[in-house]
């Protein structure tokens, strides 16, 4: 037993070596500088986060990136689900469509910049299409509408991602409860609420968690489209940070990433106890 356990604790001494010194070390160190100067390295106590929460540009951003997750997060998650529920019985789709759905994921960010200047420009596609009708059209990446080319890229993007994982989920339900309870009279929705949801919540916890860490990642459209100071609809975290570090303001830079950090943890903390909770309230 001794042996065995030994030898465990060799197997993972790699991966717990490399997470110590690319994550944790680093993270200690980003908190270590969240309370000390750029100049001069003095102590600054609670000066750096207050400077963060008083910067308007920062303040924007948060609101910016808490509204584009609160937006994302329901329609993806509900949509993908939508079409995976549609595909479980669909076999030979399934197989033909099964390349296909990570297509999205596979494009890379400068193909997908370049095919939003082609329809969203203000001389794209999409105002010629809607010129074509006798309807006025707009400059979609400079105004309100900007948002909303966002949360269809991200949505677009992830789509295939989640439907594969809502999938693997779903296919792993015994068939044999179905039939049970089509014999017992159970239509269509409720099993679905019987027994494809309770079946589905530890993948769809997992869901969950993924496309909220890849939210995060539509900076990169973002930014290669608009640059540092987008439209102020789709002026999100990143550019913030990305600013500060051009500026080489590593004070607020470490003190805004402590906060983001800390966010996302009370995040996962609180979904991981409701789920808890509602598992238990279903036993």
């Amino acid at each position: 037993m001794v042996k065995r356990r030994r030898a465990g604790w060799l197997f993972m001494l790699p991966s717990l070596a490399g997470v110590l010194v690319f994550y944790l070390i680093p993270f200690g160190d980003v908190v270590r500088r969240s309370f000390l100067r750029t100049a001069g390295d003095s102590f600054a106590g609670l000066d750096n986060y207050k400077q963060v929460f008083g910067n308007q540009a920062f303040r924007l951003a948060a609101g910016n990136t808490a509204r584009f997750v609160l937006v994302c997060l329901p329609l993806l998650l509900g949509i993908s689900l939508g079409l995976a529920v549609l595909l479980q019985k669909q076999v030979r789709m399934r197989k033909v469509m099964k390349s296909a759905y990570l297509v999205p994921l596979a494009v890379p960010a400068a193909s997908v910049v370049l095919l939003w200047n082609i329809v969203f420009d203000k001389a794209g596609v999409l105002n010629g299409l809607l010129s074509a009708f006798h309807l006025q059209g707009k400059d979609w990446m400079n105004s309100d509408a900007s948002f909303w080319v966002l949360v269809f890229s991200y949505i677009w993007k992830n789509l295939g991602y989640d439907v594969i994982l809502w999938l693997a989920g779903l296919l792993g339900i015994p068939d044999d409860i179905y039939e049970a309870a089509g014999v017992d009279g159970a239509g269509e929705w409720k099993c679905f609420l019987h027994i494809t949801l309770p079946n589905i919540r530890p993948v769809a916890f997992t869901i969950i968690i993924l496309s909220f860490l890849n939210s995060f990642k539509v900076f990169r459209e973002a930014y290669l489209v608009a640059g540092n100071y987008p439209q102020e609809k789709i002026y999100l975290l990143q550019h913030v940070f990305n600013n500060w570090f051009s500026e080489l303001s590593v004070d607020k830079m470490a003190a805004g990433s402590v906060l983001l950090c800390l966010v996302i943890t009370v995040f996962v903390l609180i979904l991981q106890r409701s789920w808890r909770g509602v598992d238990e309230k279903w036993k």
